[in-house]
Protein backbone atom coordinates (compact mmCIF):
# COMPACT_ATOMS: atom_id res chain seq x y z
CA UNK A 1 0.00 0.00 0.00
CA UNK A 2 2.85 2.60 0.68
CA UNK A 3 4.52 2.17 -2.70
CA UNK A 4 1.37 2.75 -4.59
CA UNK A 5 0.06 6.24 -6.07
CA UNK A 6 -2.49 7.02 -3.71
CA UNK A 7 -5.64 8.40 -5.19
CA UNK A 8 -7.24 10.36 -2.60
CA UNK A 9 -10.55 9.55 -4.29
CA UNK A 10 -10.50 5.84 -4.99
CA UNK A 11 -11.16 2.99 -2.76
CA UNK A 12 -9.08 1.19 -0.98
CA UNK A 13 -10.22 -1.82 0.88
CA UNK A 14 -9.51 -1.53 4.63
CA UNK A 15 -8.40 -4.94 6.30
CA UNK A 16 -8.28 -3.86 10.24
CA UNK A 17 -10.78 -4.86 10.61
CA UNK A 18 -33.79 14.16 18.58
CA UNK A 19 -35.68 13.97 21.49
CA UNK A 20 -37.54 17.62 22.38
CA UNK A 21 -35.69 20.59 23.02
CA UNK A 22 -36.38 22.62 26.31
CA UNK A 23 -35.99 25.88 27.41
CA UNK A 24 -32.34 27.52 27.88
CA UNK A 25 -31.54 27.01 32.22
CA UNK A 26 -34.14 24.96 33.15
CA UNK A 27 -33.56 22.82 35.58
CA UNK A 28 -32.31 18.93 35.02
CA UNK A 29 -30.29 16.49 34.57
CA UNK A 30 -30.22 15.73 30.38
CA UNK A 31 -33.31 17.49 29.17
CA UNK A 32 -32.56 16.66 25.65
CA UNK A 33 -32.06 13.08 25.92
CA UNK A 34 -34.18 10.72 28.25
CA UNK A 35 -32.30 8.67 30.90
CA UNK A 36 -33.93 5.53 29.87
CA UNK A 37 -32.49 6.45 26.41
CA UNK A 38 -28.56 6.47 27.42
CA UNK A 39 -28.28 3.77 29.87
CA UNK A 40 -27.45 0.06 29.08
CA UNK A 41 -26.88 -3.11 30.68
CA UNK A 42 -24.36 -2.18 32.72
CA UNK A 43 -23.57 -2.76 36.10
CA UNK A 44 -24.53 0.71 37.40
CA UNK A 45 -27.20 2.14 35.94
CA UNK A 46 -26.47 4.75 34.15
CA UNK A 47 -23.88 3.14 32.13
CA UNK A 48 -24.37 2.24 28.54
CA UNK A 49 -22.92 -1.74 28.23
CA UNK A 50 -23.84 -1.68 24.41
CA UNK A 51 -21.60 0.92 23.95
CA UNK A 52 -19.22 -0.44 25.90
CA UNK A 53 -19.05 -3.42 24.44
CA UNK A 54 -18.94 -2.13 21.19
CA UNK A 55 -15.78 0.45 22.11
CA UNK A 56 -13.81 -2.31 23.12
CA UNK A 57 -14.64 -4.59 20.12
CA UNK A 58 -13.24 -1.89 17.83
CA UNK A 59 -10.23 -1.17 20.57
CA UNK A 60 -9.51 -4.79 20.36
CA UNK A 61 -9.38 -4.66 16.62
CA UNK A 62 -7.27 -1.91 16.27
CA UNK A 63 -4.71 -2.28 19.33
CA UNK A 64 -4.18 -6.14 17.88
CA UNK A 65 -3.36 -5.02 14.75
CA UNK A 66 -0.28 -2.91 16.30
CA UNK A 67 0.35 -5.66 18.56
CA UNK A 68 0.77 -8.60 16.06
CA UNK A 69 4.01 -6.36 14.45
CA UNK A 70 6.85 -7.23 16.42
CA UNK A 71 6.06 -10.92 17.09
CA UNK A 72 5.73 -11.77 13.17
CA UNK A 73 9.06 -9.40 12.84
CA UNK A 74 10.64 -11.75 15.12
CA UNK A 75 9.29 -14.84 13.46
CA UNK A 76 10.62 -13.31 10.34
CA UNK A 77 13.91 -12.63 11.38
CA UNK A 78 14.20 -16.09 12.85
CA UNK A 79 13.50 -17.72 8.91
CA UNK A 80 16.23 -15.36 7.39
CA UNK A 81 18.34 -18.15 6.59
CA UNK A 82 16.10 -20.76 5.64
CA UNK A 83 15.07 -22.06 2.03
CA UNK A 84 12.12 -20.49 0.22
CA UNK A 85 12.61 -17.55 3.13
CA UNK A 86 10.60 -14.84 0.88
CA UNK A 87 7.59 -17.30 0.75
CA UNK A 88 7.36 -18.34 4.41
CA UNK A 89 7.92 -15.02 5.09
CA UNK A 90 5.02 -13.42 3.48
CA UNK A 91 3.08 -16.40 4.73
CA UNK A 92 3.85 -15.24 8.25
CA UNK A 93 3.06 -11.17 7.45
CA UNK A 94 -0.44 -12.73 5.51
CA UNK A 95 -1.21 -14.88 8.56
CA UNK A 96 -0.49 -12.36 11.51
CA UNK A 97 -0.39 -8.89 9.79
CA UNK A 98 -3.06 -8.92 7.32
CA UNK A 99 -0.78 -8.17 4.29
CA UNK A 100 2.33 -8.49 2.32
CA UNK A 101 5.45 -7.39 3.11
CA UNK A 102 7.17 -5.15 0.02
CA UNK A 103 9.30 -7.78 -1.34
CA UNK A 104 12.55 -5.99 -2.27
CA UNK A 105 12.83 -5.53 1.69
CA UNK A 106 13.04 -9.28 1.63
CA UNK A 107 15.11 -9.68 -1.34
CA UNK A 108 18.39 -9.31 -0.39
CA UNK A 109 17.90 -11.29 3.24
CA UNK A 110 19.67 -13.97 2.47
CA UNK A 111 22.86 -12.27 1.89
CA UNK A 112 22.82 -9.27 3.83
CA UNK A 113 21.21 -8.67 7.36
CA UNK A 114 17.45 -8.43 7.44
CA UNK A 115 16.57 -4.60 7.42
CA UNK A 116 14.06 -4.89 10.92
CA UNK A 117 13.92 -1.28 11.53
CA UNK A 118 12.98 -0.44 8.10
CA UNK A 119 10.51 -3.34 7.90
CA UNK A 120 9.60 -2.27 11.47
CA UNK A 121 8.35 1.56 10.51
CA UNK A 122 6.69 0.32 7.01
CA UNK A 123 4.26 -1.98 8.95
CA UNK A 124 3.39 0.74 11.57
CA UNK A 125 2.96 2.76 8.62
CA UNK A 126 0.71 0.44 6.70
CA UNK A 127 -1.05 -0.60 9.79
CA UNK A 128 -1.74 3.27 10.69
CA UNK A 129 -3.33 3.70 7.08
CA UNK A 130 -5.40 0.34 7.29
CA UNK A 131 -7.51 1.71 10.69
CA UNK A 132 -7.38 4.86 9.14
CA UNK A 133 -9.20 3.83 5.81
CA UNK A 134 -11.58 1.79 7.32
CA UNK A 135 -12.14 4.30 9.98
CA UNK A 136 -13.22 7.02 7.18
CA UNK A 137 -15.02 4.44 5.05
CA UNK A 138 -16.95 2.19 8.09
CA UNK A 139 -17.23 4.89 10.75
CA UNK A 140 -17.04 2.58 13.67
CA UNK A 141 -16.57 4.86 16.13
CA UNK A 142 -19.88 7.23 14.42
CA UNK A 143 -22.68 8.55 16.95
CA UNK A 144 -26.12 8.43 16.42
CA UNK A 145 -26.45 11.02 19.43
CA UNK A 146 -24.18 13.97 17.04
CA UNK A 147 -28.05 16.08 16.53
CA UNK A 148 -28.85 15.62 19.96
CA UNK A 149 -25.89 16.64 21.62
CA UNK A 150 -25.80 19.91 19.36
CA UNK A 151 -29.02 21.34 20.42
CA UNK A 152 -28.62 19.63 24.26
CA UNK A 153 -25.22 21.78 24.06
CA UNK A 154 -27.13 24.94 22.71
CA UNK A 155 -29.94 24.51 25.66
CA UNK A 156 -27.40 24.73 28.14
CA UNK A 157 -25.83 27.81 26.96
CA UNK A 158 -23.52 26.70 24.25
CA UNK A 159 -22.35 26.60 20.30
CA UNK A 160 -19.32 25.09 19.95
CA UNK A 161 -16.85 22.91 22.99
CA UNK A 162 -13.26 23.19 22.04
CA UNK A 163 -11.07 20.90 23.83
CA UNK A 164 -7.57 20.30 24.53
CA UNK A 165 -5.72 18.03 26.21
CA UNK A 166 -2.38 16.96 26.74
CA UNK A 167 -0.52 15.80 23.54
CA UNK A 168 0.07 12.67 25.81
CA UNK A 169 -1.14 9.04 23.98
CA UNK A 170 -3.04 8.37 26.78
CA UNK A 171 -5.34 11.20 26.23
CA UNK A 172 -5.78 10.62 22.75
CA UNK A 173 -9.65 8.60 23.49
CA UNK A 174 -10.89 11.66 25.82
CA UNK A 175 -12.92 12.77 23.61
CA UNK A 176 -15.01 9.42 22.10
CA UNK A 177 -14.10 7.42 25.07
CA UNK A 178 -13.60 8.84 28.58
CA UNK A 179 -16.12 11.75 27.90
CA UNK A 180 -18.07 10.03 25.33
CA UNK A 181 -18.90 13.05 22.94
CA UNK A 182 -19.44 12.79 19.24
CA UNK A 183 -16.60 12.92 18.25
CA UNK A 184 -17.44 15.08 15.03
CA UNK A 185 -19.29 17.71 17.56
CA UNK A 186 -16.24 18.52 19.50
CA UNK A 187 -13.18 20.89 18.43
CA UNK A 188 -10.18 18.61 19.43
CA UNK A 189 -6.81 20.05 19.16
CA UNK A 190 -3.73 18.44 21.62
CA UNK A 191 -0.73 20.19 23.13
CA UNK A 192 2.27 19.07 25.68
CA UNK A 193 0.92 19.67 29.13
CA UNK A 194 -2.57 20.96 27.87
CA UNK A 195 -0.72 24.16 26.78
CA UNK A 196 -3.11 25.21 23.72
CA UNK A 197 -2.17 27.95 21.64
CA UNK A 198 -3.56 31.35 22.43
CA UNK A 199 -3.37 32.87 18.88
CA UNK A 200 -4.70 29.74 17.32
CA UNK A 201 -7.85 29.28 19.60
CA UNK A 202 -8.12 32.92 19.23
CA UNK A 203 -8.44 32.45 15.01
CA UNK A 204 -10.93 29.55 15.70
CA UNK A 205 -13.18 31.67 17.99
CA UNK A 206 -13.24 34.13 15.53
CA UNK A 207 -14.19 31.44 12.61
CA UNK A 208 -16.46 30.15 15.07
CA UNK A 209 -18.77 33.91 15.35
CA UNK A 210 -18.10 35.06 11.81
CA UNK A 211 -19.87 31.54 10.68
CA UNK A 212 -22.43 32.37 13.30
CA UNK A 213 -23.02 35.75 11.82
CA UNK A 214 -22.54 34.54 7.85
CA UNK A 215 -23.98 31.66 8.06
CA UNK A 216 -25.94 30.97 10.93
CA UNK A 217 -23.77 27.30 11.67
CA UNK A 218 -24.30 26.04 13.83
CA UNK A 219 -26.50 29.07 15.62
CA UNK A 220 -27.42 32.69 14.56
CA UNK A 221 -25.19 35.26 16.10
CA UNK A 222 -28.16 36.80 18.19
CA UNK A 223 -28.96 33.33 20.21
CA UNK A 224 -27.95 33.44 23.96
CA UNK A 225 -25.09 30.83 23.80
CA UNK A 226 -21.61 31.32 24.34
CA UNK A 227 -17.99 29.47 23.38
CA UNK A 228 -16.80 27.01 25.97
CA UNK A 229 -12.91 26.10 25.76
CA UNK A 230 -12.13 23.19 27.94
CA UNK A 231 -8.47 21.90 29.16
CA UNK A 232 -7.64 18.75 29.76
CA UNK A 233 -4.56 18.12 32.40
CA UNK A 234 -3.62 14.15 33.72
CA UNK A 235 -2.47 12.74 36.62
CA UNK A 236 -1.94 8.99 37.45
CA UNK A 237 -3.27 7.74 40.49
CA UNK A 238 -0.99 4.55 40.56
CA UNK A 239 2.26 6.24 40.22
CA UNK A 240 1.74 10.18 40.84
CA UNK A 241 5.67 11.17 40.99
CA UNK A 242 6.45 9.73 37.82
CA UNK A 243 3.67 8.08 35.28
CA UNK A 244 1.86 12.17 35.64
CA UNK A 245 2.54 14.92 32.97
CA UNK A 246 6.10 15.15 32.01
CA UNK A 247 5.32 18.89 30.28
CA UNK A 248 4.75 19.45 34.53
CA UNK A 249 7.19 17.35 35.91
CA UNK A 250 4.41 14.74 37.10
CA UNK A 251 2.84 17.19 38.89
CA UNK A 252 -0.97 17.20 39.16
CA UNK A 253 -1.41 20.40 41.12
CA UNK A 254 1.40 22.31 38.51
CA UNK A 255 -0.65 20.60 35.77
CA UNK A 256 -3.95 21.89 36.94
CA UNK A 257 -2.52 25.65 38.01
CA UNK A 258 -1.18 25.73 34.12
CA UNK A 259 -4.12 24.91 32.52
CA UNK A 260 -6.00 27.13 34.29
CA UNK A 261 -3.61 29.96 33.83
CA UNK A 262 -4.11 29.10 30.23
CA UNK A 263 -7.79 29.71 30.12
CA UNK A 264 -7.71 32.52 31.78
CA UNK A 265 -5.41 34.08 29.05
CA UNK A 266 -7.12 32.94 26.46
CA UNK A 267 -10.67 34.45 27.89
CA UNK A 268 -8.62 37.68 28.82
CA UNK A 269 -7.25 37.71 24.74
CA UNK A 270 -11.02 37.59 23.43
CA UNK A 271 -12.12 40.33 25.98
CA UNK A 272 -9.44 42.67 24.94
CA UNK A 273 -9.52 41.97 20.96
CA UNK A 274 -12.94 42.34 20.79
CA UNK A 275 -14.81 43.31 23.97
CA UNK A 276 -16.11 42.30 27.06
CA UNK A 277 -19.58 41.33 25.79
CA UNK A 278 -17.35 38.43 23.49
CA UNK A 279 -16.79 36.65 27.18
CA UNK A 280 -16.66 32.86 26.68
CA UNK A 281 -16.60 30.22 29.64
CA UNK A 282 -13.80 27.90 30.72
CA UNK A 283 -13.96 24.56 31.74
CA UNK A 284 -10.76 22.90 33.63
CA UNK A 285 -11.29 18.95 33.78
CA UNK A 286 -8.46 16.59 35.39
CA UNK A 287 -8.18 13.03 33.85
CA UNK A 288 -6.67 9.78 35.76
CA UNK A 289 -4.56 8.25 33.01
CA UNK A 290 -4.94 5.10 34.84
CA UNK A 291 -8.70 4.87 35.62
CA UNK A 292 -10.01 7.51 33.01
CA UNK A 293 -12.11 8.89 35.65
CA UNK A 294 -12.43 12.70 35.59
CA UNK A 295 -12.50 15.37 37.71
CA UNK A 296 -14.22 18.62 36.74
CA UNK A 297 -12.94 21.84 38.36
CA UNK A 298 -16.32 23.88 39.08
CA UNK A 299 -16.74 27.24 38.06
CA UNK A 300 -18.20 30.15 40.14
CA UNK A 301 -21.00 32.60 39.21
CA UNK A 302 -18.03 35.10 37.21
CA UNK A 303 -16.80 32.00 35.64
CA UNK A 304 -13.19 31.73 37.67
CA UNK A 305 -11.98 28.60 38.25
CA UNK A 306 -10.55 27.11 41.40
CA UNK A 307 -7.94 24.74 40.35
CA UNK A 308 -7.73 23.30 43.87
CA UNK A 309 -11.45 21.61 44.09
CA UNK A 310 -13.24 19.52 41.92
CA UNK A 311 -15.89 16.79 41.86
CA UNK A 312 -14.33 13.60 41.49
CA UNK A 313 -16.61 10.85 38.88
CA UNK A 314 -14.68 7.90 40.28
CA UNK A 315 -16.42 9.02 44.04
CA UNK A 316 -19.92 9.33 42.44
CA UNK A 317 -19.72 5.63 40.36
CA UNK A 318 -19.27 4.25 43.72
CA UNK A 319 -22.13 6.41 45.73
CA UNK A 320 -24.66 6.02 42.91
CA UNK A 321 -23.65 2.06 42.65
CA UNK A 322 -26.11 0.38 42.85
CA UNK A 323 -28.86 3.72 43.04
CA UNK A 324 -31.95 3.54 39.79
CA UNK A 325 -31.05 5.41 37.05
CA UNK A 326 -33.23 8.44 38.21
CA UNK A 327 -32.21 8.34 41.20
CA UNK A 328 -28.23 8.23 40.21
CA UNK A 329 -28.85 10.73 38.12
CA UNK A 330 -30.44 13.33 40.42
CA UNK A 331 -27.70 12.38 42.91
CA UNK A 332 -25.15 13.31 40.57
CA UNK A 333 -27.34 16.87 40.09
CA UNK A 334 -27.51 17.49 43.75
CA UNK A 335 -23.40 17.10 44.43
CA UNK A 336 -22.68 19.42 41.44
CA UNK A 337 -25.19 22.09 42.81
CA UNK A 338 -23.58 21.89 46.24
CA UNK A 339 -20.43 21.89 45.13
CA UNK A 340 -20.73 25.10 43.01
CA UNK A 341 -24.01 26.80 43.85
CA UNK A 342 -23.23 30.22 41.91
CA UNK A 343 -22.59 28.29 38.77
CA UNK A 344 -25.29 29.04 35.62
CA UNK A 345 -27.61 26.45 35.48
CA UNK A 346 -26.54 25.57 31.76
CA UNK A 347 -23.20 24.59 32.81
CA UNK A 348 -24.49 22.34 35.91
CA UNK A 349 -26.52 20.31 33.10
CA UNK A 350 -23.62 19.73 30.51
CA UNK A 351 -21.46 18.80 33.83
CA UNK A 352 -23.79 16.22 34.85
CA UNK A 353 -24.19 14.53 31.36
CA UNK A 354 -20.46 14.48 31.10
CA UNK A 355 -19.92 12.93 34.94
CA UNK A 356 -22.60 10.60 33.54
CA UNK A 357 -20.83 9.76 30.33
CA UNK A 358 -17.66 9.16 32.10
CA UNK A 359 -19.33 6.76 34.66
CA UNK A 360 -19.01 4.37 31.26
CA UNK A 361 -15.52 4.48 30.55
CA UNK A 362 -15.26 3.85 34.13
CA UNK A 363 -16.89 0.80 34.39
CA UNK A 364 -15.49 -0.37 30.78
CA UNK A 365 -11.86 0.22 32.35
CA UNK A 366 -12.94 -1.98 35.25
CA UNK A 367 -14.36 -4.67 32.89
CA UNK A 368 -11.78 -4.77 30.34
CA UNK A 369 -8.70 -3.47 31.62
CA UNK A 370 -8.96 -4.87 35.18
CA UNK A 371 -9.50 -1.25 37.06
CA UNK A 372 -6.30 -0.22 35.75
CA UNK A 373 -5.03 -0.14 32.34
CA UNK A 374 -1.83 -2.51 32.80
CA UNK A 375 -0.28 0.18 30.57
CA UNK A 376 -0.01 3.10 33.22
CA UNK A 377 3.03 4.56 31.42
CA UNK A 378 3.38 5.28 27.40
CA UNK A 379 2.85 3.03 25.17
CA UNK A 380 2.42 4.91 22.05
CA UNK A 381 3.05 3.49 18.54
CA UNK A 382 3.82 6.75 16.40
CA UNK A 383 4.18 10.24 16.58
CA UNK A 384 1.43 12.09 14.24
CA UNK A 385 2.46 15.43 13.50
CA UNK A 386 0.94 18.46 11.79
CA UNK A 387 -2.63 18.65 11.58
CA UNK A 388 -5.60 16.64 11.70
CA UNK A 389 -5.58 12.45 12.99
CA UNK A 390 -9.37 12.95 13.22
CA UNK A 391 -9.29 8.89 13.59
CA UNK A 392 -7.34 8.54 16.29
CA UNK A 393 -9.67 8.04 19.21
CA UNK A 394 -7.69 5.59 21.03
CA UNK A 395 -5.51 5.51 24.32
CA UNK A 396 -1.73 5.47 23.95
CA UNK A 397 -1.97 4.66 20.03
CA UNK A 398 -0.16 8.96 19.23
CA UNK A 399 1.82 11.30 20.60
CA UNK A 400 -0.07 14.33 18.86
CA UNK A 401 2.23 16.76 18.08
CA UNK A 402 0.33 19.70 16.07
CA UNK A 403 1.84 22.21 14.19
CA UNK A 404 2.64 24.62 10.99
CA UNK A 405 6.43 24.02 11.32
CA UNK A 406 9.07 22.25 13.47
CA UNK A 407 10.52 25.15 15.26
CA UNK A 408 7.15 26.73 16.28
CA UNK A 409 6.42 23.11 17.46
CA UNK A 410 9.81 22.27 18.99
CA UNK A 411 9.13 21.55 22.51
CA UNK A 412 6.22 19.25 22.26
CA UNK A 413 8.39 16.96 19.34
CA UNK A 414 10.78 16.95 21.47
CA UNK A 415 9.11 15.14 24.04
CA UNK A 416 7.80 12.96 21.76
CA UNK A 417 10.95 11.80 20.47
CA UNK A 418 11.98 11.90 24.28
CA UNK A 419 9.16 9.19 25.03
CA UNK A 420 9.84 7.35 21.78
CA UNK A 421 13.62 7.21 22.51
CA UNK A 422 12.65 4.91 25.57
CA UNK A 423 9.75 3.14 23.71
CA UNK A 424 11.57 2.48 20.91
CA UNK A 425 14.69 3.52 20.51
CA UNK A 426 16.21 1.64 23.63
CA UNK A 427 15.23 -1.51 22.18
CA UNK A 428 16.42 -0.94 18.21
CA UNK A 429 13.66 -0.20 17.00
CA UNK A 430 12.84 3.37 14.99
CA UNK A 431 10.08 6.11 15.89
CA UNK A 432 7.63 6.15 13.25
CA UNK A 433 6.44 9.70 12.39
CA UNK A 434 2.99 10.28 10.60
CA UNK A 435 3.21 13.76 9.23
CA UNK A 436 -0.20 14.58 7.58
CA UNK A 437 -2.38 17.92 6.98
CA UNK A 438 -5.89 17.71 6.41
CA UNK A 439 -6.99 20.69 4.03
CA UNK A 440 -10.26 22.21 2.81
CA UNK A 441 -10.79 21.14 -0.67
CA UNK A 442 -12.90 23.93 -1.60
CA UNK A 443 -10.33 26.19 -0.99
CA UNK A 444 -8.00 27.79 -4.04
CA UNK A 445 -4.75 25.63 -3.79
CA UNK A 446 -5.43 24.17 -0.36
CA UNK A 447 -4.19 21.03 -1.23
CA UNK A 448 -0.94 22.17 -2.85
CA UNK A 449 0.05 24.08 0.28
CA UNK A 450 -0.70 21.58 2.42
CA UNK A 451 1.75 19.43 0.00
CA UNK A 452 4.09 21.71 0.89
CA UNK A 453 3.64 21.66 4.38
CA UNK A 454 4.11 18.00 4.39
CA UNK A 455 7.66 18.13 2.81
CA UNK A 456 9.14 20.98 4.53
CA UNK A 457 7.85 18.99 7.65
CA UNK A 458 9.60 16.02 7.21
CA UNK A 459 12.91 17.14 6.08
CA UNK A 460 12.98 19.70 9.10
CA UNK A 461 12.22 16.42 11.43
CA UNK A 462 15.06 14.88 9.56
CA UNK A 463 17.41 17.84 10.21
CA UNK A 464 15.94 18.53 13.52
CA UNK A 465 17.05 14.45 14.73
CA UNK A 466 19.94 14.10 12.42
CA UNK A 467 21.38 11.18 14.32
CA UNK A 468 18.10 9.29 14.91
CA UNK A 469 17.45 9.71 10.95
CA UNK A 470 21.38 8.77 9.94
CA UNK A 471 20.94 5.55 11.72
CA UNK A 472 17.39 4.78 10.76
CA UNK A 473 15.90 5.24 13.72
CA UNK A 474 13.68 8.03 12.50
CA UNK A 475 11.04 7.52 9.84
CA UNK A 476 8.53 9.52 8.56
CA UNK A 477 4.97 8.82 6.12
CA UNK A 478 3.75 11.99 4.60
CA UNK A 479 -0.56 12.62 4.34
CA UNK A 480 -2.61 14.81 3.22
CA UNK A 481 -6.31 14.68 3.45
CA UNK A 482 -9.71 16.68 2.35
CA UNK A 483 -11.75 17.16 4.86
CA UNK A 484 -14.22 18.57 2.56
CA UNK A 485 -14.58 15.28 0.83
CA UNK A 486 -16.54 13.40 2.89
CA UNK A 487 -16.73 9.37 3.40
CA UNK A 488 -14.36 7.00 1.38
CA UNK A 489 -13.56 10.21 -0.94
CA UNK A 490 -11.95 11.71 2.39
CA UNK A 491 -9.48 9.26 2.76
CA UNK A 492 -5.70 10.37 3.44
CA UNK A 493 -3.55 10.73 0.35
CA UNK A 494 -0.12 9.29 0.54
CA UNK A 495 2.52 11.58 -0.57
CA UNK A 496 6.24 9.85 0.60
CA UNK A 497 7.23 7.40 3.12
CA UNK A 498 11.09 7.63 3.95
CA UNK A 499 10.97 3.50 3.77
CA UNK A 500 11.28 3.51 0.07
CA UNK A 501 12.19 1.26 -2.20
CA UNK A 502 16.13 1.64 -3.41
CA UNK A 503 15.73 2.66 -6.85
CA UNK A 504 12.95 5.20 -5.75
CA UNK A 505 15.48 6.78 -3.73
CA UNK A 506 17.98 6.72 -6.24
CA UNK A 507 15.15 8.44 -8.61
Amino acid sequence: MLNRTHNPHSARVAQVPAAPRRRPGARGVSPAAPIAARVGSGVHALVRGDDNARLFDYEQRVRSAFDAIVPALKRISALQHEEDFETRAQRVARERLGFELPGWILADAWVEQLDLRRLYAWCVFETYLRFSDDFFSADPLGSAEEAEFQAFLQDCGFHILDISPCADGRLAHVIRYVLRLPYRMVRRKSYAGALFDIEDSLAKWGETELLRFREGTPNTADAPTRYLKAVVYHYSSSAPDTEGCAAHGSDAVRAAEAGCERLLAFQQAVENSYCCGASIDLLLIGLDTDTDAIRLHLPDGAGGIEPGTWVDAAQLYDETRGLPAVEAAERIDARLREAAPEAPAGMLRLLARLLENNLSQIEYVQRHHGGRYPDIGHAERFIGAGKGFEEVQLRNLTYFAYLDTVEEAAPDLDVGVKIFSRLNVGHGLPIPVVVRFDYHGQVPGARERAVAHCRRVAGALAARYPELAGRGLLHSLQLVRDIDAGGVGGRVEVLDCSVREPAQEAH
